[in-house]
């Protein structure tokens, strides 16, 4: 039985495609590497209120789909900000006429476009994160290979280190820094 994961292709191809497990080819236009979002499969379904747990086998198909599900809703609100912004720029051209009010509005502008700019980074941090899951290695301190513990990824599930080599790593950063 093939499982099917349903990929959205960029807006200007505005079309579905479809993956399939079992040879992992593609049906639909375009070859699915760009600007695909991934729903979970059926069969990954999690059970209403699941919050993985310290009494689990750790990075079991269940937590990994638990992070996957997190890190997508996650992408997809900030993307949905991303177009409200986008949107309100296009219709709110800055006609202040008073020269204060205009400065005041430009200035609410660049913090918002600022914002902005931070979270298309956090989104390449959360694809990198989707790619580890994909690859096995999601959950594994990169540093160590130690087990990042799961209160730190329900926090910051596009965490790459544990805490203890997430600290040593800022304090040989604020060293190097000081020379």
């Amino acid at each position: 039985m093939a499982r099917w994961w349903v990929m959205r292709q960029p807006r200007s191809m505005g079309k579905l495609a479809m993956k399939s497990e079992s040879d992992g080819n593609f049906s639909g236009p375009g070859n699915g590497n760009e600007g695909t979002l991934i729903v979970a499969a059926p069969g990954d379904d999690l059970p209403p209120g699941y919050r993985p747990s310290a009494d689990e086998e750790f990075m079991n198909p269940r937590q990994l789909a638990y992070f996957k599900r997190k890190l997508l809703a996650w992408k997809d609100e900030i993307l949905k900000e991303s177009e409200g912004t986008l949107e309100a720029l296009k219709s709110e051209p800055l006609r202040e006429p008073d020269l204060t009010d205009r400065a005041a509005s430009e200035t609410d502008w660049g913090i918002e476009l600022r914002t902005r700019d931070r979270q298309r980074k956090l989104i390449s941090k959360i694809d990198a994160a989707l790619r580890r899951i994909e690859s096995g290695d999601y959950g594994w301190c990169e540093v160590t290979g130690e087990p990042i513990s799961l209160a730190r990824l329900e926090a910051r599930p596009i965490a790459t280190m544990t805490i203890d080599a997430q600290e040593r790593h800022e304090r040989d950063e604020k060293v190097s820094r000081d020379e």
